[in-house]
């Protein structure tokens, strides 16, 4: 069993995919085997498999993850992290932006030293269709001091440097290595994982898994069910390479300032959305698409991305830009009624494993939320170990902590949100609706008098297949959701 320690400075020991290669991690060094905790129940291990001790396991060193033994360590708690690749980000893709206001508290000053592209300073959000476009554009160069508000950066980067800052805390970084089930005492309860390594198994009063979208850990512990496609869509991006002084001039920004651009009604009617990313000398732009939808429509995302890129409202931003990068990644957008039972004896969930990305339209956010619920698991387990029960009631607290802080209220007041934003109306009519009425609106019509408003409205819906009383309706709906 080897034990790699993540970088603890700003630039990560491991490269980016999508940027510039820096050295390799540095050469695995064995982790100290640990004496089994008074706490700790029996476990049967298999003869000829050494078995290494600790207070908790982390399965994962996404963001989550690294949350999680982060908050362990400062608790002066063993725990050992466990990553499947050679190093963390290795094999994590999501759109681009993370939002690092739920690091104030435990890193302060956090944006000193995280590997950022771009502080985000504009926001904007586009209604397309294959011809037209509306934006709605937001811009504060507030955002582009501290305390900051959301940045671009790139997934080993990031996911390398919160993995050490959980290793400068004293956390065990294990990469290269697959977890590939619990480990279970007589009475079922988890006291561990098995690994891929003939070397040994990690034997823990408490189990985190972080272990992502699908997470078989969670499917082994009987808390997640049978993966139901409607509750996922697929993320597709391109990273394609662009001078640091033509996104500026293209984009109407300087230096280390970015863009978020997210669309709406670019998806061939297929439900979902668009976004475009600037990062330093690259953007990231790519489709959120419903899996059963994009399977009936029997088109491959890439072509999608093709209809994105040549749109008239994007294509000017990417003129003479090649792709550096490809990447695809599944989604849980289900919200809070499709999240799983979140604790079983000696098991939690946390991130993608817990499905908990919030989908709500002007809204999708994956990595901060994957932090709040690592930090919280982080906390529990810890408390947990203490008090000598890791028992699922004596875990069930890590409900209630997400409950009372934006990671499921959030989600409990915009559950509501995916099936709105995803619906037929939103997602194929009301663009040439909005669009339609824009044109109205900016279209000069002399010698004839100008339309009014409700003439726009009324030829717009109707031009569009939307009747009145389902305008009415559906703006009842969103008005329940967003209030």
């Amino acid at each position: 069993m080897t034990a790699t320690p993540a970088a603890s400075s700003a630039t990560p020991a491991a490269p980016a995919p999508s940027a510039s290669a820096s050295s390799p991690p540095s050469p695995p060094s064995p982790p100290s085997p640990q004496p089994a905790s008074p706490a700790s129940p029996a476990s049967s291990v298999s003869p000829g498999r050494a078995t290494l001790f600790f207070d908790a396991v982390v399965v994962g060193a996404g963001p989550a993850g690294s949350a999680a033994a982060l908050e362990l360590a400062r608790a002066g708690r063993s725990v050992a992290l466990v990553e499947r690749g050679p190093f963390p980000g290795s094999k994590n893709v999501y759109g681009g932006v993370i939002y690092g206001r739920v690091l104030d508290e435990v890193l302060p000053a956090w944006w000193e030293e995280v590997p950022v592209e771009r502080w985000v300073v504009r926001r904007s959000t586009m209604i397309m269709t294959p011809t037209r476009s509306l934006s709605i554009d937001y811009r504060s160069q507030a955002w582009g001091a501290a305390p900051y508000n959301g940045m671009t950066t790139y997934r080993a980067d990031f996911d390398s440097w919160l993995a050490g800052r959980a290793v400068a805390a004293g956390a065990r970084l294990v990469t290269s290595t697959v977890a590939t089930g619990l480990l279970r005492d007589a009475a079922g309860r988890v006291v561990g994982v098995r690994t891929d390594r003939a070397d040994g198994d990690l034997r823990a009063q408490v189990v985190i898994a972080c272990d992502g979208v699908n997470s078989f850990l969670a499917k082994e512990a009987g808390l997640l069910p049978r993966a139901d496609a409607a509750h996922h869509t697929l993320g597709v991006k391109e990273v394609l390479s662009l001078p640091a002084e033509v996104i500026d001039e293209r984009f109407g920004v300087r230096r280390t300032e970015g863009v978020d651009i997210e669309m709406l009604g670019c998806t061939r009617g297929i439900p979902g959305g668009g976004f475009l990313y600037t990062n330093a000398d690259t953007v990231s732009v790519g489709v959120v698409l419903s899996l059963p939808h994009l399977a009936v429509a029997k088109v491959r995302p890439e072509e999608i991305i093709a209809d994105v890129k040549a749109h008239p409202a994007v294509a000017p931003y990417l003129r003479g830009s090649t792709v550096k990068e490809y990447s695809a990644h599944l989604i849980p957008e289900g919200g809070y009624d499709a999240m799983p039972r979140l604790h079983a004896d000696g098991l939690l969930l946390a991130g993608d494993a817990a499905g908990m990305t919030l989908a709500a339209g002007i809204w999708l956010e994956g990595v901060n939320f994957a932090i709040g619920s690592g930090l919280a698991a982080g906390r529990v387990a810890a408390r947990a170990i203490t008090v000598g029960d890791v028992s699922s009631a004596g875990l069930a607290s890590y409900r209630s902590d997400l409950e009372g802080q934006f990671v499921l209220a959030d989600h409990r007041r915009l559950r509501g949100a995916p099936e709105v934003i995803l619906s037929e109306r939103i997602q194929q009519r009301y663009p040439g609706l909005i669009t339609d009425i824009a044109e109205g609106v900016f279209t000069v019509t002399n010698p004839t008098p100008k339309p009014g408003f409700t003439r726009l409205l009324r030829r717009a819906a109707r031009r569009n297949g939307v009747s009145l009383r389902e305008l009415a309706a559906d703006a009842a709906r969103i008005g329940r959701v967003f209030r």
